[in-house]
């Protein structure tokens, strides 16, 4: 047991957490760490606390009447005073000038299973401990020194309140209007935005005013700004007394129902049940604990990534086999995946979820709905009534795309799959500055075969439901679907799929897109059936030699005169490497199904799924992408959920990691 501490409960020495030894050593502490909540409130900086995106803070939430998430309590600077002597704990970064040195006090950091930092002075220790509150958008910071004499300790909160993706500068519009209670203290800064209330058990002293400059030097490059101002609408004092703990608990909206020591303790009880079993792979239990970060509710979606996307349809989809399935939570997926249905729009899926107006289409998510449903399925066939709403979606998107010649989604005359140009046809399509970087118009090999597996789904669901005219029409188009791919997308010089063609085969300006990507490897494993055995060995020698990587599948072939495999720069230069060779750990799970289809060594396979974890620069989180060219530093999103997930459902799912006979959950 844990005792004297900010929590009280039994943790295992060897847990899936992330532990760091600091020491002082500023480079090490420029590592991240993240926690969220079920309603997609998170903090997340580094281990010095020093924030270096914009997107940093210990309050990051979504305020009523907002569609963003916006930084409400970006920092508590912490000063600590003991033994007649002042010290300062806090880290940042201001113009021309080294970092304040907060950072040289901090020993270590542990997640275990709350962030927990342990500052060691010349007359005790500190340690802060950070919690979010379930169903709520607040944070607990509790504090708790261990020393010889009392000590009291000075917070500033410091207040940007602006959405995560901008940047606030001093300006004469902060309400400086304090209403003080009894352990509160409410502000509310910005009149758009709800009140913040602090509550305490110390003394508050108003005193607002601006801190300025600060500086976050991961955005450098990143965006032409990189500065920020803050508020702060006064400090609070509280005396410590050695092995006790003091709370500070900041929200908006509903107060938290219960005191401060409860909420930490509730809060790490669930970060402890997200733990499988001890007795599983280690890389198992850290995946399966991260990937629970990422899911909203108790199941409604999944945020594809932190500290800046959203719940979006694709990533929800691709998400629920490593998230839910692989850890045994079939309820949760059903759930999941119903909530997916219900943001169906005329057979077809938008691209984000949770969010209200007009929806922009997404094509790839609409069809990924089979080859999920299927597995869903699978582990629960006896569910008549999810098995009914299943089939009725999965039905009305393929009528959808039967009856809509260009629309957003259509069938050609040869079967396949095409999109209006307008809309993102597959994960690779982005765009910067107005501009598509990674154009992929005309027909995508991947979703052909997601098409092709869409097809083969609906007919054999249908026939067992005794629709039998939906079942044919469903069977003839996968068998129109088969006879044209292999006509026209192998291309005999490459020895290796088209990325794209045209799309008509009679087209009057007929084209080819020989590019070597990971997309052929996404339909060979989707959908093997499609290629003959010696083309799926052809391309799975392809993807050793040219994309294949420690970290993951490169976006293109390095010999490709396109080929980016530095992915850093500015926004644009990072989203044209991120489909020009970057590359994506999720990828491999594509290559574990693919390899494994043709009876590939399935310990070489897990070694590989265990060199890319975890590969970025949040701690026990796999990143978004990596640079193609080694060291393959982390790009991207510090924390993605498919790379997680994914990455879990390769070993749980694919290649049976932990499943010796035991119980995995």
């Amino acid at each position: 047991m844990k005792t004297g501490s900010a929590y009280t409960w039994t943790s295992p020495l060897d847990g899936p957490w992330p532990v760091a030894y600091v020491g002082g050593d500023l480079e090490r502490a420029e590592a991240e760490w993240l926690i969220s909540n079920d309603v997609g409130t998170y903090a997340m900086s580094t281990l010095a606390l020093m924030h270096t995106r914009r997107q940093h803070g210990l309050l990051c939430t979504y305020v009523e009447g907002q569609d963003k998430r916006h930084i409400i309590l970006s920092h508590l600077e912490m000063t600590l005073e003991t033994g007649g002597r002042t010290h300062n704990l806090s880290t940042h970064q201001f113009p021309n000038t080294a970092p304040t040195l907060g950072y040289l006090a901090l020993e270590s950091f542990t997640q275990d299973p709350l962030p927990r930092w342990v500052f060691r002075l010349p007359t005790g220790t500190v340690e802060r401990t950070v919690s979010l509150v379930r169903g709520h958008h607040a944070v607990v910071i509790a504090l708790t020194w261990t020393g010889k004499q009392p000590a009291r300790v000075t917070l500033r909160p410091l207040l940007p309140m602006r959405p995560s993706d901008e940047l606030c500068r001093e300006h004469g519009g902060m309400v400086q209007r304090v209403v003080l209670r009894g352990g509160e203290v409410e502000v509310q800064p910005a009149v758009h935005l709800p009140p913040v209330v602090l509550r305490h058990s110390g003394i508050f002293m108003g005193f607002p005013d601006w801190w300025r400059k600060f500086e976050y030097l991961a955005d450098r490059g990143r965006y032409l700004d990189f500065q920020e101002d803050m508020w702060s609408p006064g400090v609070l004092e509280l005396a410590l007394e050695s092995r006790q703990t003091s709370y500070l608990v900041a929200f908006v909206g509903q107060p938290p129902p219960q005191d401060a020591r409860e909420l930490v303790l509730s809060a790490a009880e669930e970060q402890l049940a997200r733990d499988p079993n001890p007795r599983l792979a280690p890389e198992v239990r850290s995946l399966a604990v991260g990937v629970e970060t990422f899911v909203l509710g108790d199941g409604d979606a999944v945020v594809a990534g932190y500290p800046w996307l959203d719940a979006w349809s694709r990533d929800t989809l691709l998400s629920l086999r490593g998230a839910y399935l692989a850890r045994g939570q079939l309820e949760r997926a059903k759930r999941t995946f119903e909530g997916v249905l219900d943001a169906l729009e005329d057979g077809l899926l938008p691209q984000r979820l949770k969010v209200e107006g007009t929806r922009v289409a997404s094509a790839d998510a609409s069809l990924w709905l089979f080859d999920v449903g299927q597995s869903v399925l699978d582990a629960d066939p006896s569910d008549a009534r999810f098995r009914g709403r299943i089939l009725g979606a999965l039905s009305s998107v393929f009528e959808r795309v039967e009856r809509s010649p260009g629309s957003v989604l259509w069938v050609n005359s040869e079967g396949f799959v095409e999109n209006a140009a307008s809309y993102p046809l597959t994960w690779m399509d982005s765009r910067a500055e107005g501009k598509a970087l990674t154009p992929r118009w005309g027909l995508a090999v991947e979703l052909q075969a997601l098409w092709y597996r869409a097809t083969s789904v609906l007919s054999e669901l249908c026939e067992a439901e005794g629709q039998l005219e939906l079942a044919d029409r469903a069977r003839a188009r996968r068998d129109q679907v088969r006879g044209s791919f292999a006509r026209r997308f192998w291309s005999h010089d490459r020895g290796y799929p088209f990325d794209c063609i045209a799309g008509r085969s009679d087209a009057a300006e007929s084209w080819t897109d020989a590019s070597v990507r990971p997309n052929a490897l996404i339909a060979l494993a989707v959908a093997p059936e499609l290629f003959e055995p010696w083309q799926r060995q052809e391309i799975l020698a392809r993807v050793d030699e040219r994309l294949l990587t420690p970290r993951g599948l490169r976006t293109l072939d390095p010999a490709d005169p396109r080929y980016m495999g530095h992915a850093g720069g500015t926004i644009a230069e990072r989203s044209r490497a991120s489909h020009l060779g970057a590359v994506w750990p999720h990828l491999l799970l594509y290559y574990v199904r693919a390899v494994k289809h043709e009876g590939g060594d399935l310990g070489r396979l897990r070694d590989v799924i265990r060199a890319a974890l975890p590969g970025g620069s949040a701690l026990g989180y796999v990143p978004q992408s990596a640079d193609g060219d080694a060291p393959h530093k982390g790009r991207g999103s510090p924390a993605y959920a498919i790379a997680s997930a994914m990455l879990l459902e390769a070993l749980v799912l694919e290649l049976g990691v932990g499943d010796e006979g035991r119980t995995l959950w």
